[in-house]
């Protein structure tokens, strides 16, 4: 049960419709609050576009070499102040139902709010839905040595809890 789900390099294996559909699938059926469900998707698959969406976040890189990309729009009228915490959720449960079925994922987030604007721009979606997040599926593939520094391993759990009453 423990262990990381991002995967930042894939195979150039597709990644088949129906598999793609399991993972939206998981993801729709994420709950929200008052069941708003604010969130869109948007599937795609033109890398000309998925390199473009790439350089629209510090982290966004690895959205260039996906075989698909999901972007997750949402309407903070419709989700109210929960919107993003809700949005995070059902992130959560596409990147899970990634890894069920054998498929590597990766979110990204779009900053500033310029990006983001471009962002939704790019894959024509309109106001009041914004684009802040994506995530990059593939079949995973080793990463290639020295292309992270990012310090591995957490925090041991005592250093993150703390216990108030019995």
């Amino acid at each position: 049960m423990t262990g990381l789900r991002a995967v930042r390099w894939f195979t150039d294996e597709p990644v088949p419709t129906r598999e793609i559909l399991k993972v939206l699938e998981a993801a729709r059926w994420t709950g929200s609050a008052r069941n708003r469900q604010p969130w869109r998707f948007v599937v795609v698959r033109d890398h000309t576009l998925q390199k473009r969406l790439s350089t629209l976040g510090g982290y966004a890189g690895h959205l260039a070499t996906a075989p698909v990309v999901v972007l997750l729009a949402i309407d903070h009228g419709t989700g109210g102040e929960d919107a993003e915490f809700d949005a995070g959720r059902a992130v959560q449960n596409l990147m899970l139902a990634a890894h069920a079925v054998g498929l590597g994922s990766c979110p990204a987030s779009f900053f500033p709010a310029p990006n983001a604007e471009q962002a939704g721009r790019l894959v024509d979606v309109e106001p009041p839905w914004k684009v802040r997040a994506a995530i990059s599926l593939g079949y995973p593939a080793p990463a290639p040595k020295g292309t992270s520094a990012i310090p591995s391993g957490r925090l041991p759990l005592d250093h993150l809890v703390r216990w108030l009453g019995p």
